[in-house]
C-alpha cells in the first residue's frame, strides 16, 4: 500500500500544473539545503574540539547536554516558523476500499523523511564519532546517546505537527503556552530553577544506564500515535466545515472616498487586508518590525557600519511594502480575471496599490522616529531609506509584480502559507535590499557620509517626480501580461 501512495505522489509531483512554472526555485531551494547541511556538518566535525578549547577542565559530552533543552526549543520554533506540514489529497482515497489509518501511516511517515529530521545527524553523528574515538565513555553509552538525541529531534517534529494543528486557526490559543515558557526561561536565567540543567543531568543519567535510551524512543512513539490517532478523527470530507459563521465584517472606509479615481481601489484593499488572516498578518508584523532596530542600534560595534544600517532601515520603514507589495496582484487573484474583464484602467488599479503601500511607509518611518534617541544620523538615515523607499523600491515592486501568476487563497492560515511565492518573491530581494546598500556604501567610501545619504535621497526624490510616467510604463508591461497572469491565477497549484 506505501508503494502505491508513494507512486501516487511522485505523478501527482511531476504531472503538478506548477512544476515546470517553478522549477528555479526548486533548484534554488536544493542549494540552499546544501549549503545548510554544509554548515551543520562542519558545527558537527568542529563541536567537540572546540568546546575542549572553551570549556578543558569539564566534560565536553556533559556541556553538550547542558544545552540539549535549549536546542530542542529553538528546533520547535525554528520548525514552527518554516517547516510545513505534509499533505495528501484524500478526496479520491474516501470512495475506496483503503483502511485510513494506512493513509494516516503513510502521511506521518512522510513527515519522517523531512529535511529537517535529516540536519540535526550532520551534528550528531560527527559529533558522537569524535566521543567514541576521544572520550572515555564506552561505545554503547555514545549510541545509546546518538540514538535518544535523534529520538527527541523527531519528537519535536511530531509536536511540532500537534501544534500546527491545533493552533495555526487560534493563535490567541497559544499565548497561555508561551507565557509559561517565558516564565520558564526567565527562571532559569536568573538561576532560580535551572531546567535546563535539570535536562542536562537526565540525560546524563540516561548515558551512564544506556538501556534508557529506549525513554525517548517511548515518547517518539506516544507522539506517533497521538498525531495518527487525531488525524484519524478529521479523515472526512466535511471534517474542516464550520457549524456557524461569523458575522459580516461592514466597513465600508467611506473616507477613501475623496482619493478620487483610486478609491474604489483602495477601499478594496483596506477590505481585504481588515478581513483576511494573511494580508492583516502583513501589519502585525510590520510593527513587530519597528522594533527590530533595537538589535543593531544598541551595539556599538554596527555604527561603524552604515551601509549595513541602511539595510536596516529599509527593512524597518519598507517592511510592510515589501510584505504586501511582493505579492501584488496575487491579492486580487481570485476576482482578477473580473478586474480585468471590466471598463478598468490598469494605471489606476496600480496607482491605488502604489498609494496604500507609500502611505504604510510613511507611517512606519513616523513610528521609527524615537530612533533618535541613538543618534541623529540613525534618524536621517532611516528618513532617507523611507524616501528612497517611496521614490525608487515602490515602482520596483509593482514592476516585479507583472511576474505574479500564482493563486493565493486568503481563506488559507497566514502562517507557514507559501502560497503565491515564486522565483519572482526571491529575485526582487536583490534591488529592494541589497541596491541601496551597496550605493551607499560606494559612496560612502570614495566620497563621504553626506554625500551617501544626498545620493539615497536624490534617487527616491526622483523616483517619485517619475512616478507618473513610470505608471504609464508599468500599466503597459501589466497590459501585456494579462493572459498570462489571468491563466496563472486560475491554476489551484501552489
Amino acid at each position: 500500500m506505501f508503494k502505491l501512495f508513494f507512486s501516487l505522489e511522485w505523478k501527482a509531483f511531476f504531472r503538478s500544473a506548477s512544476f515546470g512554472k517553478s522549477i528555479g526555485l526548486k533548484i534554488f531551494l536544493i542549494f540552499m539545503a546544501l549549503y545548510f547541511a554544509g554548515m551543520f556538518l562542519v558545527v558537527g566535525i568542529g563541536l567537540y574540539p572546540m568546546l575542549q578549547k572553551f570549556y578543558p577542565d569539564q566534560d565536553t559530552l556533559e556541556v553538550v547536554n547542558s544545552y540539549v533543552l535549549l536546542w530542542l526549543v529553538c528546533e520547535l520554533l525554528f520548525r514552527f516558523l518554516l517547516q510545513t506540514l505534509p499533505v495528501m489529497d484524500i478526496k479520491p482515497l474516501l470512495n475506496q476500499p483503503i483502511p485510513k489509518r494506512k493513509v494516516v501511516n503513510f502521511v506521518l511517515a512522510k513527515s519522517l523523511y523531512s529535511f529537517y529530521n535529516i540536519l540535526p545527524l550532520f551534528i550528531i553523528i560527527p559529533f558522537g564519532i569524535f566521543c567514541i574515538v576521544k572520550s572515555d565513555y564506552a561505545t554503547v553509552q555514545i549510541l545509546a546517546w546518538m540514538l535518544a538525541v535523534f529520538s527527541l529531534s523527531l519528537c519535536v517534529n511530531f509536536t511540532n505537527f500537534i501544534i500546527k494543528k491545533r493552533f495555526t486557526d487560534n493563535l490567541k490559543a497559544l499565548v497561555p503556552f508561551i507565557v509559561v515558557l517565558a516564565v520558564l526561561a526567565a527562571l532559569d536565567y536568573f538561576g532560580i530553577f535551572q531546567i535546563t540543567a535539570l535536562f542536562g543531568e537526565a540525560i546524563d543519567f540516561m548515558v551512564a544506564q544506556p538501556y534508557l535510551a529506549i525513554v525517548p524512543a517511548i515518547l517518539l512513539v506516544l507522539l506517533y500515535k497521538w498525531n495518527q490517532l487525531n488525524l484519524e478523527k478529521k479523515f472526512y470530507l466535511d471534517a474542516n466545515l464550520k457549524a456557524k459563521s461569523k458575522a459580516a465584517d461592514t466597513s465600508d472606509f467611506v473616507w477613501t472616498r475623496k482619493f478620487g479615481s483610486i478609491a474604489p481601489f483602495l477601499q478594496q484593499d483596506l477590505k481585504l487586508i481588515w478581513r483576511n488572516k494573511r494580508p492583516k498578518t502583513t501589519i502585525y508584523l510590520s510593527l513587530f518590525f519597528v522594533f527590530y532596530g533595537l538589535i543593531f542600534y544598541t551595539n556599538d560595534s554596527y555604527q561603524e557600519m552604515s551601509a549595513f544600517l541602511v539595510l536596516i532601515g529599509i527593512l524597518i520603514t519598507g517592511m510592510f511594502m515589501m510584505n504586501f507589495g511582493q505579492f501584488i496582484p496575487g491579492w486580487d487573484s481570485s476576482y482578477y480575471p473580473m478586474i480585468m474583464a471590466q471598463n478598468i484602467p490598469l494605471r489606476q488599479y496600480l496607482a491605488s496599490k502604489a498609494g496604500l503601500i507609500t502611505f504604510s511607509v510613511v507611517v512606519m518611518a513616523i513610528l521609527s522616529t524615537p530612533y533618535i534617541y541613538f543618534g541623529w544620523n540613525i534618524l536621517l538615515l532611516n528618513m532617507v531609506c523611507a524616501v528612497y523607499n517611496i521614490g525608487v523600491n515602490v515602482p520596483v515592486l509593482l514592476y516585479a509584480g507583472s511576474f505574479n501568476k500564482k493563486r493565493i487563497d486568503l481563506d488559507k492560515s497566514p502562517f507557514m502559507n507559501y502560497q503565491g511565492t515564486g522565483a519572482a518573491q526571491w529575485l526582487v530581494a536583490l534591488p529592494l535590499m541589497v541596491l541601496p546598500s551597496l550605493i551607499f556604501w560606494i559612496t560612502n567610501k570614495f566620497l563621504n557620509f553626506n554625500a551617501a545619504i544626498g545620493l539615497l535621497a536624490l534617487l527616491g526624490i526622483i523616483g517619485l517626480f517619475l512616478r507618473p510616467k513610470l505608471l504609464n510604463f508599468l500599466a503597459g508591461v501589466y497590459k501585456k501580461r494579462k493572459y498570462v497572469m489571468i491563466q496563472g491565477f486560475k491554476q489551484s497549484g501552489e
